[in-house]
Parts: C-alpha cells; structure tokens; sequence
C-alpha cells in the first residue's frame, strides 16, 4: 500500500468460497478493525485513513475463512504484512541551526569555515525522497559551499576583520537531489571573522607637547600618551619606550595594560635654573608579531614629545646634605664650631637666613648666625656627659619664608683630659688573717672617664708624705694594674678589723693629672681548700643561711622581749621583802664557794694565781681581790713583757694564806658576809718541773714557729697565737687546750 491513501483492490480469497456467500472473512492483528477493514463476504481489505510511512513501515495482520452457516473455520488462520510504501512528503531539517562559526581574518580562499548537515525523514533507499543538495542562499561572494558535504569554506581572499566583522550565510537543503518538486529547508550560520596581528601602531600625532613644573615629584606620573591599534586582545598589546638618551636620562615610560596607555613619569628631579626643555623620543611597538604577516611593514610607529619645565619657586638647598662638625669639650662659650651654607636655586637668587630647629636638644648647647650659617657655643660641653649632638638646621628665603629646607648637622666633642682616673672598687678588699709577707692581697685597676687616648696608661703608688705603712705596699704592674702585697704576717681581726690605704693613680694625659682613692681592707678569717684559700665574709652568713633582712629583724625583736622579760623577773625578785623573823637554821655566816674555771687567759676579772705560785709575790702584791690588778690594769691585760715587780722567791705558804686571812677580816670594803676563799697549791718538788711559763720571767722566745702552717687546719688557731706577739702565758693555755683536744 502506498503511504498517505486507500487502496480497495487488496483482497483476500479462501478456496472454499464458491461466490454464494457461504463463507465469512475475519480480520484480526495490528490496526485491524480501525485502520484496516475487511469484507465478510467479498474478502476486500481497505485503510479507513492515509498511512505515514515514518509513524510505520508495516503493520502485520491475520486472516480466516468461516462456513457461515456452522461457523466452522473452512481454512486456517494465515499470516500477512502490509507495507506502507514511501512518497516524498518530509522536506530536510538542520535540526541544530542556527550555528555560529569563526575564521581569521585574511584568510586564505577555500579555507573550512564549518560543515552543515540537514537531515530527511524520507526513506533514503526509495528513489530521491532523501537525497539531500547544499546550497548557498545568502553569503556570496565571500563564502561557499560544498552542495554533497555541506562543507563551508572561504570564497574571497583578504576578508579583513577590521572592514567587515560579522557574516550571516543562509544554506538551502533540498531532496530529490535538487530536481524540481524536490522539498527544501534552509538554515543560518553567523560566521564571525577573527583578529589577527595585521594592523601596528600608530600614534595619532607626530609631536607631542607637555608642560612639567620643576617642583614634580620623582617617581610620580607627570604626563601620558597613546598610540592606536585596530587588532584586539594581544594583537594589540603595545611597548613603549624612550628611544633617545636624553629623555631617558630623566624620564621613563611604562605601559597600562587597561587603556593601552604609556604612562611617562620622572627619573630625576627638574631643575628650571639649568634646562627649560626636553625632547623625548617615543617608540611603540606591538608585543605579539606573527610572521606571515610581516610583508604589512614594521608593527611599530613612533612620536616626539617636547617636554617644558615649569619655574616655580623652591625652598633653599644646602651644599651638603649633611653636616659633621666637631669641638673639644670645656672650649669656652661663643667658640665657633663650623658654618652651613644654603642657597636660593631660583633665578631670583633670594637671602637665606638660618636658624636651628627648637623642638630639638641641641638648641640649648648651640646657636646659629641667622645671617653666615655660622653655629656656636652657648654653653660649655662635656664629653663624658653627652659625646654627641644632633641638631637640624633650618634654611628659608628671605623673600618666602614659608619655603623651608633642613640638613642634618652631627656635631662631635673631642675629649681633653679633665678627670683625673679613679681606682675602680667593684669588689671589696678581704686580707685574710693568715697572710704571709709578700702575699698578693688583691690586683687592682684604675678608671677613667676620659676617652681611649687620654686614660690609656694609668701608674699607681702609695700616697707620698705620710709615713710608712708597716702593714701593706702597692706594686705598679706596669699594665695599668697594681698588686697590694702584704708586709707583716699574720693579721687579727680581734685586734683591728678594717685597715684604711690611700693610693694615688696617675693617667697618661696631656697634661697628666692624678687621683687618691682610699681603699678599706677587711681581716677576715679564712678556709682551707687545697691550696686555695677562700675568704668568708661572716656578714654573709646570715644571708646564705637564707634569712631575709624581715626575718633578721623578727628574730632580733623576740631576743629583745625575752631579755626585757628576764630583767623584769630579777627585778621582782630582788624585790621582794626578807621575813622579820628569822627560822632557827638561819645562818649568818654564809660559806660561799667558788667553783668557776674562769674565762681563760684573757679573764682579767678572775682571782690571781701567780701568788699561789709564787708566794713570795704575795708580800708587794697588795690589791683588792675583787678589783682588777693594777699591774694588769697598767699593761691591759696579759701581754708579753709585762712582768710583776716582785722578786720570785721562796715563800712560805701557810703563811701567806694566814696573812691573806688577816687581809680579808680587815677589809672593809669586801662583801657583808664571810667568804671563804680555798687555795690550792702543787708543791715545788716536782721532779720534772713546770711547763707553765707563769714561774718563768716574761722573755721574748727566739724560737721560729713557722712550722706550725704545715700542722694543718687543726692547728691553725695555735699557729695564729704563736706568730702574734703574745704574752707566754697565753701560748701555755693553748698548748694545754689543743693537746686536750
């Protein structure tokens, strides 16, 4: 059947049927009933409505033959398919148009721009229905097309983006192979033409004027220019440079790379008094070149730009931009110090007047000649006290005094020796108290304010004119040190803590001056460590124990309340009233014993024994008992070579304690009560004799007891005794006590 229309002449026919109407045809399958009908008696099949062979090809049906009167199938069911036969009823489509397309400008002639394909419904292996020809109905002369490909290419050479940019082509599609009564669509492609790099610059002028007033900023933009570029995007991308030397010596260029602009700033400051003009010359040039396209010339272009300077009034300039200057210390008030010289660098060459900077220090040491520039003194300078002055100078026209300029000036005070050099006494002086003669008590040093020249060598010596000192001498090191060397051995800080000596030190200046510094030397007992010994300070004691000056303070306070407390109970108790009335065991003759080892040697207050000694001594020997001796009294105490005047001789001693008996009942001055006084006496038969040098006569030994330092520290107190100038006596008790300890 053909697509679009009814046939009636389709039949079917059953073997059976002998044409008297026996015999009923049924149709059933695909479209049977609605699209295809059939007659029961004559077997004819019609379409009911036209058929679209792109909806269907073919439908597939089934047919059967029935005796009408049993309605008994005369035949079986057949099979039969019906196809829709094509006719040219779709014309092409470009089911995607429009399109857009781009080429580059002045591109060669046959080159592909795009392709376009349309599409037909139409079935393409019956006869021309879907054979499809291209064609070109709007876009000629510059564009064409293959009519079997569809193929878009250029039609004219040297299409320039620049004339023309944009191209709308309209392609026709018709079937039938282009025939007549063939169907057709059409579609657009907007071809867009490129840039490519086929214009250079140009600048729209040759010369180029500019007006720069000298006072323009280094650094700052002061003018711009512009060279002009047809091509787009990197093709027009433009240098520019300062071809000749002297525009590049003052200025340079840069490029904006939004506006394509040369931006011209200034390499150094403008001077209207020594050049009014300069002439830049002003290349530009494009970035991106293609080759193929050099035969258009040279893809750059250049201009001249003459540039004025302005006059404008400018503040003055000085001759330096800074200043060093330099005056010896103590010079006198008004002493003049160096000059600064500014001038007026325009035409008019104004006065400059002078003056200095008062917000700053310097003002009070200096001022400055309004008219010369010359700076001077106001005071007198110290080294020592500030080496260095820093002040500005201000300069303005006399004409515009709003114009100002400032220099730094750095003024330097030279050194003259004016202070004498000083011993320099970070540490205190310890002498130990078992020094030697000869011994190094402490190496030290001398300072001085003045500079490196002037307190370089220093020499040392005792003070001059007093006598000399038996105790310590100084030795000059010759290396701006001393050494205070012991003279004497041995030193005891019971009998003088603090030694006082003054040294005088001298510098090396022009001219040399000198000073006395009195050093305080400390005695201070000292340790064993090896062959180093180690001086303690005992004041520091306390403070390594850990004890802080509070709780010093705390501890003393609570020493001090329980004395009061004490002082208080012995004053109640003495107080107290005795009962009138006195018990039977009362006795008025008290004994009183006495049972006190003493002090030691150095117990001045204890009874004498030398008479029990001696009791020949008892006779001269009259003195209180309970009054200090006066031979003791007269020698301060027990110190060698104080002797008694009495003779040692052989005295009776039952006598002498009688005659001390009769001494005490006639001594008014002794206490109310009886005393019993006991007395105890060796002998004088002793085979061996005494040790004790109390018998002996108080004579200097010869002997050298040096050898005792070498004992070690068990001995060191008995070693210190006996190389001091003691008394005997006292070296017999400590012989007594170091061999019981």
């Amino acid at each position: 059947m053909c697509g679009g229309s009814a046939v009636p002449n389709n039949k079917l026919h059953s073997n059976s049927d002998k044409g008297d109407g026996s015999v009923r045809y049924i149709l059933s399958g695909e479209g049977a009933g609605s699209i295809f009908i059939i007659n029961e008696v004559t077997g004819d099949i019609h379409a009911t409505e036209s058929l679209d062979r792109e909806r269907k090809a073919h439908y597939v049906l089934h047919a059967q033959a029935f005796d009408r009167n049993t309605e008994k199938p005369l035949e079986p069911k057949s099979e039969f398919i019906i196809k829709v036969q094509d006719i040219n009823d779709n014309a092409p489509k470009f089911p995607d148009g429009p399109f857009v397309a781009a080429v580059p400008e002045m591109s060669q002639v046959g080159t592909s721009v795009y392709q376009v394909t349309a599409s037909d419904a139409d079935d393409p292996t019956y006869g021309n229905s879907a054979r499809v020809v291209y064609s070109i109905l709007q876009g000629q002369p510059y564009f064409s097309i293959d009519p079997k490909t569809g193929v878009i290419r250029t039609a004219l050479a040297n299409m320039d983006r620049e004339a023309r940019e944009h191209y709308a082509v309209v392609i026709q599609a018709k079937d039938m192979a282009g025939s007549v009564g063939g169907l057709s669509g059409s579609t657009t492609i907007n071809i867009t033409l490129t840039d490519v790099n086929d214009n250079p610059p140009k600048f729209p002028q040759k010369n180029y004027q500019l007006y720069v007033p000298e006072s323009a900023q280094v650094g700052k933009p002061v003018g711009k220019i512009k060279a002009n570029d047809e091509d787009l995007g990197v093709n027009a991308a433009i240098k520019y440079s300062i071809i000749n030397s002297e525009g590049a010596a003052m200025f340079s260029i840069a490029t904006d790379r939004d506006t394509r602009e040369g931006i011209i700033s200034l390499k150094k400051p403008l001077n209207y008094e020594r050049k009014k003009t300069y002439t830049l010359h002003i290349e530009g040039v494009n970035t991106h070149v293609e080759p193929r396209f050099s035969y258009l010339g040279p893809f750059k272009d250049t201009a001249t730009l003459k540039i004025t300077v302005g006059d404008v009034d400018e503040p003055p300039v000085f001759s330096m931009d800074y200043y060093i200057m330099d005056v010896y210390e103590n010079a006198h008030i008004g002493t003049e110090v160096g000059a600064v010289t500014a001038r007026d660098p325009d035409s008019k060459n104004s006065p400059v007047r002078y003056f200095i900077n008062l917000s700053e220090h310097g003002d009070k040491y200096f001022n400055i000649d309004m008219d010369s520039g010359v700076i001077k003194t106001t005071q007198s300078l110290d080294r020592e006290d500030m080496p260095w002055h820093n002040i500005t100078v201000m300069a303005s026209e006399v004409d515009n005094p709003s114009l100002l300029s400032h220099v730094r000036v750095t003024l330097q005070v030279l050194d003259v020796n004016d202070n004498p050099p000083e011993i320099k006494t970070d540490e205190e002086v310890v002498v130990c108290e078992s020094s030697r003669p000869g011994q190094v008590i402490q190496t030290i040093a001398a300072v001085d304010k003045d500079d490196f020249a002037n307190g370089q060598r220093f020499s040392f010596s005792l003070l001059s004119g007093i006598p000399v000192n038996p105790n310590f001498t100084l030795k000059d090191n010759e290396d701006n040190t001393a050494s205070i060397i012991a003279r004497r051995r041995r030193f005891s800080r019971l009998v003088q803590e603090l030694y006082e000596l003054p040294i005088v030190v001298w510098d090396g200046g022009e001219p040399a001056l000198s000073g006395t510094s009195t050093l305080t030397l400390q005695v201070c007992p000292c340790q064993w460590n090896g062959r180093v010994q180690t001086c303690q300070d005992e004041r520091g004691l306390l403070s390594s124990a850990g004890l802080s000056t509070g709780a010093l303070i705390a501890i003393l306070l609570c020493i001090v309340i329980l004395l009061v407390i004490v002082v208080l109970f012995i004053t109640l108790r003495r107080s107290k009233k005795e009962p009138l009335i006195i018990s039977e065991e009362d006795v008025r003759e008290n004994v009183v014993t006495y049972d006190d080892e003493g002090g030691g040697e150095e117990d001045t207050e204890a009874f004498d024994i030398i008479a029990l000694r001696n009791p020949a001594a008892a006779e001269e020997l009259k003195f209180r008992r309970d009054v200090r001796p006066e031979a003791a009294r007269q020698c301060g105490g027990p110190v060698r070579g104080c002797h008694s005047p009495l003779e040692l001789d052989q005295v009776n001693v039952q006598k002498f304690i009688k005659q001390r008996l009769v001494e005490a009942d006639m001594d008014t001055g002794g206490p109310p009560y009886d005393s019993l006084q006991t007395y105890a006496y060796e002998g004088q038969g002793s085979p061996t004799g005494s040790i004790s040098s109390l018998d002996s006569p108080g004579t200097h030994s010869e002997q050298d007891y040096n050898y005792l330092d070498d004992w070690g520290p068990e001995f060191q107190k008995l070693a210190e005794l006996y190389g001091e100038d003691m008394d005997v006596a006292e070296l017999d008790v400590a012989v007594a006590v170091t061999a019981a300890t």
